[in-house]
C-alpha cells in the first residue's frame, strides 16, 4: 500500500479546481470557427452591396473553405469529447444562458448554409473541376438544385450575416462563460476572437486573390481590424491589471510567463505588428508579398487560440 503525505489543501487534483482537460483539437475547432466566420462574412456582405463581379474571390472562391474548415474544426470538437456518442443530445434542447448550446446551433444552420452557398457557385468558379468529373452530367437533379441555391443567394447572405457574427463571438464567449478562469472570464474575449475571425477571413481572401483591387481592398480591411485587435488587447491586459490579486496573477502568464514569448513574440508581434506594418507599406506603394503578411496573421490568429485555451486552464481562483 502506497501512502501519501498531504500538507496543504492547495494544487491538489480533483481537489482543487482542476481544469487542464482541453487539448489540441478545441484551439483547432476555434481558429477554424473563427476562420470559417470570417470568410463568409465578408462574402455576404459583399455580396448584398452588389459587389461580385469587384471581389470575386471573397465571394465566389474563398468560401470553398469554411465547408471544409467547419467539417475537420467538427470533427476535431468531436473527437476531443469523452462521450463521443452522446453529441447528438445537444440538438434536443435549447438552453439561451448556455454558450455551448448557441454554438451547437450556430453550427447546425452555418454548415449546411456554407456548402449550399459554394456549391452555388461551383461551375462559375472551377470550371475546370466541372469539366474533369462532369458532376452535372451525371447527376442531372444537381442542376435544380444549383438553381435554387442560385435563386436563393440573397436570403443566405441576409441570414449569414447575423449568424456568422454570433458564430465569431461565440468562439471567445465559450471560453468567458467559464467563472472559475480568471484569464478566460472577463468580457473582451467574445469581441477579440471576433475581430481575430474576422481578420483571419480577410487574410485568407488575401491569400487566394489574384486581383490587385480586392487585395488592396482587403489589405485595408485587415488593416482596420488588426488595429482595433491590437487596441483590444490593450483592453484586457489593463483590465486585468485593475482588476484582484488573482486576476493580476492570471495575466502574468502572458505578460511574464512561461506563455509571454508566445503571446507577444507570436501572436503581437509576429501576428499583429509586422503584418500591419507590411500592409501598410504595401498600401502605400511599395512592393510587398502579400502572402508573407497574410500567412503571418493566419498563423498569428492559430497561435493565440493556443496560447488562451492553454494559459487559461493554468488559472484559478484559490482565495
Amino acid at each position: 500500500m502506497q501512502e501519501e503525505l498531504f500538507t496543504s489543501g492547495r494544487h491538489i487534483p480533483n481537489i482543487d479546481p482542476y481544469l487542464q482537460i482541453w487539448h489540441w483539437p478545441i484551439s483547432v475547432y476555434l481558429f477554424l470557427g473563427g476562420l470559417s466566420a470570417g470568410i463568409l462574412f465578408f462574402a455576404s456582405l459583399f455580396y448584398i452591396l452588389g459587389k461580385e463581379k469587384e471581389y470575386p474571390t471573397a465571394i465566389k472562391i474563398a468560401t470553398v473553405i469554411p465547408p471544409i474548415a467547419l467539417s475537420l474544426g467538427l470533427l476535431a470538437l468531436v473527437y476531443d469529447l469523452t462521450h463521443k456518442l452522446y453529441t447528438w443530445q445537444l440538438y434536443m434542447t435549447f438552453r439561451i444562458e448556455s454558450p455551448m448550446s448557441w454554438g451547437a446551433w450556430v453550427l447546425l444552420a452555418v454548415t449546411p448554409l456554407s456548402f449550399v452557398w459554394t456549391f452555388s457557385y461551383y461551375r462559375e468558379a472551377f470550371p475546370k473541376l466541372e469539366q474533369k468529373f462532369q458532376v452535372f452530367k451525371k447527376f442531372k437533379f444537381l442542376n435544380t438544385v444549383e438553381k435554387f441555391a442560385q435563386e436563393n443567394r440573397i436570403y443566405m447572405a441576409y441570414a449569414l450575416i447575423p449568424l456568422t457574427l454570433v458564430l465569431g463571438v461565440y468562439t471567445g464567449i465559450l471560453l468567458s462563460a467559464f467563472n472559475a478562469r480568471p484569464l478566460w472570464n472577463n468580457a473582451i474575449l467574445g469581441p477579440l476572437f471576433l475581430v481575430s475571425g474576422l481578420s483571419t477571413g480577410a487574410a485568407a481572401v488575401i491569400l487566394l486573390s489574384k486581383n490587385t483591387a480586392e487585395k488592396h481592398m482587403f489589405g485595408k480591411i485587415d488593416l482596420g481590424l488588426i488595429i482595433i485587435e491590437l487596441a483590444l488587447i490593450v483592453h484586457m491586459i489593463m483590465g486585468f491589471y485593475a482588476g484582484s490579486q488573482v486576476q493580476l496573477e492570471a495575466v502574468q502568464l502572458l505578460v511574464q510567463g512561461e506563455f509571454t514569448l508566445m503571446f507577444f513574440g507570436f501572436v503581437v508581434i509576429l501576428g499583429l505588428i509586422i503584418p500591419a506594418l507590411l500592409e501598410l507599406m504595401e498600401l502605400t506603394g511599395r512592393k510587398v508579398p502579400v502572402i508573407v503578411p497574410a500567412l503571418l496573421v493566419l498563423l498569428g490568429g492559430l497561435i493565440f487560440r493556443f496560447v488562451m485555451v492553454d494559459a487559461g486552464q493554468l488559472t484559478r481562483y484559490l482565495y
